[in-house]
């Protein structure tokens, strides 16, 4: 049972957007394939897809797609989206996300998303799932540095006024872990999304949660 009197530790919660809160990694993994293809490029594998998520888009396809020459990199990144945006209303938040979400905003936290999708991306998901006014602000790859340079998150701090040490970052991939340490700031993984949870050791997580349930737990019981 969680003590709703305790004292906050983290004053900000950063959330990763796809694989942490939304179920799109498998979407996206197999956006990125069909993009490469499309261009003319060997299909990378779903672990090699799915290692770049997080980062902006750009960074990402030229990792997945490293035989596709520059001058085909904006075909390529159209080719993403026309694939996205085909089924991006298939997407759905994690079960017991908004639950978490009012959890955590009851009990006083600032809750913010830092995500390598794009402000327009980010906005169009925001609107569709009726979350924008769960978030105190947002950061998305196009309109700061991308992950795991600290910029958006030290925006985020700046902007709602919190210190590092009183920040925590979640997220799926080793990117956002990395971001996390860049910017000074605690973090906690999570295994449900794109990375495998034994490459977040060395980035020394406080927590790897394996659900959405055991992640509600742990903030409740420890941020």
């Amino acid at each position: 049972m969680t003590d709703s009197s305790r004292p906050l530790r983290f004053d900000l919660i950063a959330f990763d957007w796809d694989g942490t809160l939304y179920d799109s990694t498998r979407l996206i993994v197999r956006c990125i394939q069909a993009a490469v293809i499309d261009v003319g490029g060997a299909k990378p594998s779903e672990n090699d897809a799915a290692w770049v998520i997080g980062l902006g888009l750009a960074e990402a396809l030229a990792r997945a797609a490293p035989d596709v020459p520059k001058e085909k990199y904006a075909e390529l990144g159209a080719r993403y989206r026309y694939h996205y945006l085909q089924h991006q209303d298939d997407l759905v938040l994690f079960d017991g996300v908004l639950q978490m979400l009012d959890a955590l905003r009851a009990r006083g936290h600032k809750l913010a998303v830092a995500t390598g999708k794009s402000r327009r991306g980010l906005n169009e998901a925001l609107k569709s799932v009726a979350l924008r006014d769960r978030f105190d602000a947002s950061r998305t790859a196009d309109e700061t540095f991308g992950k795991p340079h600290p910029r958006m998150l030290l925006e985020l701090m700046e902007e709602l006024e919190v210190p590092a040490e009183r920040t925590l970052m979640i997220g799926d991939t080793t990117h956002d872990l990395q971001l996390a340490l860049n910017a000074g700031c605690a973090s906690v993984g999570v295994s449900y999304g794109a990375h495998e949870s034994e490459s977040f050791d060395e980035l020394k997580p406080l927590f790897v949660a394996h659900s959405v349930a055991s992640l509600e737990t742990w903030l409740l019981d420890s941020a």
